[in-house]
């Protein structure tokens, strides 16, 4: 038998300063990365994850910033789609797969090694940065049920 919670406490408003430190290390994540591609890892990590609300957000991020329909799209079998996504988005995505997936097979060398041929050390580390932080937020988002459609980009 299941039942529905009824009470999801708001982490906004009961642990302001986690929050703000939450805003303030997304804010340094993507730091140096091209803005699509962030969208990208973003988008994906949130498909895994089964956040709605950033699925929502980071996909009219996405297209305010330039991206196509058909590339959102195609995400999800980016690696079917190979021709859509360059060969540093494919590396990003597989990256941000396993980083999000870390149970499955934690990291392995062969995914890391080609991040690491696309990306400099710099860019990997933030990539590294903005994977971790896109993951928090949608454990933020799926825990407290956040839900799609009040969002608008800026």
């Amino acid at each position: 038998m299941s039942t529905t919670t009824k009470r999801r406490v708001k982490v906004a408003s009961l642990a302001p300063e986690f929050y703000q430190a939450m805003i303030a290390l997304d804010a340094q994540s993507a730091t140096g990365l091209d803005p699509l591609l962030a969208h990208l890892v973003r988008i994906r990590a949130s498909q895994l994850n089964g956040c709605a609300y950033c699925l929502d957000m980071h996909t009219l991020d996405a297209r305010h910033e330039g991206e196509t329909e058909q590339r959102l799209h195609l995400l999800a079998a980016w690696r079917e789609a190979g021709k859509f996504f360059t060969a540093k988005e494919q590396a990003a995505l597989a990256l941000t797969e396993s980083i999000t997936l870390i149970s499955v097979d934690h990291v392995p060398d062969a995914v890391y090694d080609l991040a690491a041929e696309q990306f400099d050390d710099k860019e990997l580390a933030q990539l590294i940065s903005l994977i971790v932080c896109i993951n928090a937020w949608n454990r933020i988002g799926v825990t407290n049920r956040l839900e799609p459609g009040h969002y608008s980009p800026s």
